[in-house]
């Protein structure tokens, strides 16, 4: 009797195991189909964050700290506005086309003109090739023939014997990298509705020939990055074709600091080890780094003393915005919470606050919501396995904690690193069109690319005249001129001045 009670109670305890392992695979494999075939967005309106707090018993809400006298934050409004759903610049050229009576355009002179009716249509003239023809003519002296003819200087090509002009590869480098149109596509686009074939390979090495010439402005990008006191580091994956193994493709990453209102670059790595954020921000950086939890910013911070890590409140609100269908309530009520903070955040930038405002509104009430939160986590972990979604969202803050809370001491940090993150956005669209680089030599040319459309996107510059004037410039340049004002945001301070003048 005795061993069967033994074995029934190990069965039990088998039993037991397998349902909390089956339990934890379901939620995974949910998890996963979400993240495959599920919205991508992580927002909750009201009525969601309602409805998961329905089921929130009385005593589970006594156990939970309390909301103090923090004023109750309602998200402002934003006025209605009729729709638009067409709009132009004012100075949009306009072609007029006149439309006379017949009988007036056969006895004109019986008719008099006393008022018209005029509409339009918006349209489009698609773009076209030409030839730009440069036509250098040779003298001689009549005076004395014998002398050597006398002709103009060839003007400066981007690379010597490159036949496409910089109004051409523009084009194409705002194709590829702007609009996300890989290589073989514009070769079709080019031949089928123009009759101009260029082969892919060609446009590749026009693109090597332009990096090798904007790569300088790149450079005072970067250095303008590292002086920063603060950046927004993230990294995102991209497959490369691996010169090592033929026909297969290797994990790269392009790294990504953004120093918010300012610039940006891009790094390609081949790996994801702390030294390629040396290589990103160099080893004598000084200054604060808002991250993700990633271990590899750990260890580029050790012993460098100037380096101060900031959390992300984003990717710690991820964590329970995964976990709301194990623990709805929980999850919701920490949603809310949060969600408090970034009202308070929308906010500060509705008010164009500076550092010394957002300091202080967030000591006097943020500091608040933050304290409550973190009462909230050392209760809740104890109660959910740490293998679970709730139990590795908890997990996620606890550790973060420090980090997560040092936004409330500096007002010119931001409360998460979703700057940095939009900005990357553009890459992951891309991914879908040209699926990888063609190797790790590309991968460094895109990220180059990469980090000048994104700063004409960040500071509203039209990529296309920004790279042509850049590309009819530098080769006339040098080491002596001042590159610095080639940057995106220093070009079109140039261009505004110089059309304030012009005014």
């Amino acid at each position: 009797m005795d061993l069967l009670e033994q074995e029934n109670v190990s069965l039990r305890q088998r039993l037991g195991q397998a349902e909390v392992e089956i339990k934890l695979l379901r939620q995974k494999l949910d998890a996963l189909a979400r993240r495959f075939f599920g919205k991508k967005s992580e927002q909750l309106d009201a009525a969601q964050l309602q409805l998961l707090l329905q089921g929130l018993a009385q005593n589970q809400i006594e156990e939970l700290p309390q909301p103090s006298c923090l004023p109750v934050v309602q998200k402002p409004r934003t006025p209605r506005t009729p729709s638009q759903r067409l709009r132009a610049p004012e100075d949009l050229e306009v072609v007029r086309e006149v439309i006379e009576p017949e009988g007036v355009a056969v006895e004109p002179q019986k008719w008099k003109r006393i008022s018209e009716e005029v509409s339009r249509l918006l349209d489009y003239q698609p773009g076209k090739f030409f030839w730009r023809e440069t036509v250098r003519p040779k003298y001689v002296r009549v005076a004395d023939r014998a002398l050597a003819p006398v002709v103009a200087a060839a003007p400066v090509r981007v690379s010597e014997g490159c036949l496409a002009a910089p109004g051409l590869l523009a084009h194409l480098l705002v194709s590829k990298y702007a609009d996300h149109l890989p290589f073989y596509r514009l070769q079709m686009i080019f031949w089928q509705r123009h009759g101009v074939f260029i082969a892919r390979q060609q446009m590749v090495l026009w693109t090597g020939q332009c990096v090798a010439l904007l790569g300088a402005v790149v450079i005072c990008l970067k250095q303008e990055v590292r002086q920063s006191p603060y950046v927004q580091v993230d990294e995102t994956p991209v497959r490369y074709l691996d010169a090592e193994k033929p026909g297969r493709c290797a994990q790269g990453y392009l790294w990504t600091a953004l120093v918010p209102g300012k610039g940006m670059i891009y790094e390609w790595q081949t790996s994801r080890a702390a030294a390629c954020l040396e290589e990103l921000l160099g080893k004598d950086f000084k200054g604060k780094v808002q991250c993700d939890g990633f271990s590899a910013y750990p260890a580029f911070a050790k012993d460098k003393p100037a380096v101060e890590l900031i959390g992300c409140l984003a990717h710690a609100r991820r964590g329970f915005f995964e976990a709301k269908d194990e623990a709805p309530q929980v999850a919701g009520w920490i949603l809310h919470q949060i969600g408090i903070l970034y009202r308070w955040e929308e906010q500060l930038r509705q008010s164009r606050a500076g550092p010394g405002g957002r300091e202080a509104l967030r000591g006097s009430h943020s500091r608040m919501v933050m304290d409550r939160l973190k009462r909230a986590l050392e209760k809740l972990k104890p109660r959910y396995l740490p293998k679970s979604l709730m139990g590795q969202a908890l997990g996620y803050a606890s550790n973060q904690w420090p980090l997560l809370e040092r936004f409330l001491e500096h007002g010119q940090v931001e409360i998460d690193n979703n700057l940095v993150e939009n900005s990357i956005r553009p890459t992951a669209i891309g991914k879908k069109n040209w699926m990888f680089f063609g190797s790790a030599e590309a991968g460094r040319r895109n990220a180059a690319i990469y980090t000048l459309i994104q700063n004409c996107r960040m500071h509203g510059v039209e990529p296309h005249s920004y790279l042509k004037d850049l590309l009819e410039r530098l080769p006339t340049m040098t080491n002596q001129d001042n590159l610095d004002l080639l940057t995106p945001l220093n070009w079109k301070k140039a261009r505004e001045k110089s059309f304030q003048k012009a005014a």
